[in-house]
């Protein structure tokens, strides 16, 4: 559980820093030139090295080995994203044989759909949220415009009441006969809301419903345990809290139940690895979560996550998420010491176990403000319409750079600083 009992001062903030026992580890991670604060690590986490060293190494397996690499280290390699898979599975408490990394968020999304979604004139509609991240959305109603169904009378969207959170109640209510299957955020990209997974998939499952969860926004800061949540599938991407690079491969979790479920995209590498290379024109589909593979494995772009994973072995997810509710809870208590005057507020969950890894800091001018923050060395992360999304990422965050961040703001807002910058919206934010 997250400290309650903050103090204010720059004595404080380093004085917690010393007790961290996480401290060490911010020494294997790049900082940004000009030592800026990064607080954008759920947008992309920055670079360690020990991902550059598992990446470095690919690269001389590539050089020294060529088409042999596939046949060094008893198959490592050739089964990477397995074995990768095996150690993504500690983070949710599944099975090793249950997940995958393969592919990119969307691209797994399409998959899930295209395997579970088998609509029927009684049971044929696709229930979702209006907050997720849009990409969801363009997935699933891409998969129905290839049914050659139409979107507006196949998708179910619980509405938001105030445009912040999801109200788990409206889900379960919307859990009808006509539902097929449901797709919903573990942590809401905004607001940082934390869903009641478990909660959410018995209802679901009680129906006769498949459920499926998006951990992009949750996985590496959040622990999950499948094994209590039990959902039929999963993906997310591995580039934000878990650092593995800009575009990292992802990772996909397929509940043991459903193996021999046909896949819905097959390709090459989902096949059995002991047919693979007799290379019939009859898929032999595998027999676990590797068979929802489809191409062969992005291995530089997989390489980093094997460094990173090491860093989690020894940090240890309970105490990554330890430290990230201690940092979020000091920076909503400064905010609330400090920033409400200049007209910061937050609509993050306060409760430690309805909060994500990051701060919804709201202000009317927050886009500016954005601007105004890296002219501060900070790096913060912008959401339409007012939030600027503060990601302390307990590995390399510290809370001297939480007290700092607040610094620049409370003179961003004494100064009205924001007035400088036009509120004019670039291509990236």
């Amino acid at each position: 559980m997250a400290n309650k009992n903050f103090k204010e001062g720059l004595d404080y903030a380093k004085e917690l820093d010393q007790k961290d026992p996480l401290r060490k580890f911010k020494d294997r991670f790049y900082q940004l030139e000009g030592n800026k604060i990064y607080m954008d690590g759920n947008s992309l986490g920055l670079a360690s090295k020990d991902a550059e060293a598992a990446l470095i190494n690919m690269f001389e397996i590539w050089k020294t080995k060529g088409i042999l690499l596939w046949n060094i280290e008893d198959g490592f390699y050739f089964q990477y994203a397995q074995k990768l898979g095996e150690r993504l599975a500690k983070l949710i408490n599944a099975e090793g044989n249950e997940v995958i990394v393969a592919g990119n968020t969307t691209i797994n999304i399409h998959q899930m759909i295209a395997t579970f979604w088998k609509p029927t004139k009684e049971r044929y509609k696709i229930l979702v949220d209006d907050l997720n991240f849009p990409t969801d959305r363009y997935a699933i109603d891409s998969q129905i415009l290839l049914k050659g169904l139409k979107v507006e009378d196949t998708i179910k969207v619980v509405k938001s009441k105030d445009g912040i959170f999801i109200d788990e109640d409206a889900v379960v209510e919307a859990m009808t006969d006509d539902v097929a299957i449901i797709l919903l955020p573990s942590a809401l990209y905004r607001s940082s809301q934390l869903l009641d997974m478990e909660r959410l998939t018995k209802e679901a499952h009680k129906r006769g419903i498949y459920i499926g969860w998006d951990l992009c926004h949750s996985i590496g800061g959040v622990p999950h345990d499948f094994k209590k949540i039990n959902p039929d599938f999963a993906i997310w991407c591995n580039y934000k809290y878990l650092s593995a690079g800009p575009g990292a491969s992802a990772g996909l979790y397929i509940n043991k139940k459903h193996f021999g479920k046909t896949v819905g995209l097959s390709g090459w590498y989902g096949n059995k690895d002991e047919t693979q290379f007799q290379l019939k024109h009859q898929f032999d589909q595998a027999l676990d979560a590797t068979a929802w593979q489809t191409g062969t494995p992005n291995m530089l772009s997989m390489a980093p996550l094997q460094g990173v994973l090491d860093i989690y072995d020894k940090a240890g997810l309970d105490r990554i998420r330890e430290k990230s509710l201690n940092l979020t809870a000091y920076l909503m208590y400064l905010v609330d010491a400090r920033l409400r005057e200049y007209g910061y507020s937050y609509n993050n969950p306060t409760d430690d176990e309805k909060r994500g890894g990051h701060v919804a800091l709201v202000h009317d001018e927050a886009y500016r403000i954005c601007l105004a923050l890296k002219n501060h060395n900070v790096i913060p992360d912008y959401r339409e319409p007012n939030v600027i999304r503060l990601a302390p990422i307990a590995l390399y965050n510290t809370y001297e750079d939480g007290y700092r961040l607040i610094d620049a703001l409370e003179i961003i807002g004494k100064n009205k600083e924001w007035e400088k910058y036009s509120s004019e919206r670039t291509m990236v934010m």
